[in-house]
């Protein structure tokens, strides 16, 4: 059981939304390193992000699973297929 009122409950949190945000931003500089800022605003589409993805940000380790995920997309399905990490960035970012 989880024991809510534990000081090591609150340090998981902590570390998991440190380790969010650490994830989160080293994958946007990768990112912006590799596409240029320019070329990304230029290329974004409007798509929306999930509803779901709000309630990801509260629980600790969320967020870092789901960048990761996005980060296994880009390297199996579009790297090793030899597209571009900007096809990548047009695909994460407009609707289908």
């Amino acid at each position: 059981m989880i024991d809510f009122s534990s000081p090591e409950f609150f340090s998981y949190a902590i570390f998991g939304v440190i380790l969010n945000f650490i994830f989160s931003m080293a994958f946007g500089v990768y990112l912006t390193n590799n596409i240029g800022m320019e070329e990304m605003i230029l290329s974004k589409g409007a798509k929306e992000q999930p509803w779901w993805l709000s309630f990801a940000l509260v629980i600790p380790f969320a967020k870092m699973i789901i960048t990761l995920y996005r980060v296994a997309i880009l390297q199996l399905y579009f790297l090793d297929q030899g597209k571009s990490h900007k096809e990548f960035w047009v695909y994460l970012t407009t609707e289908e």
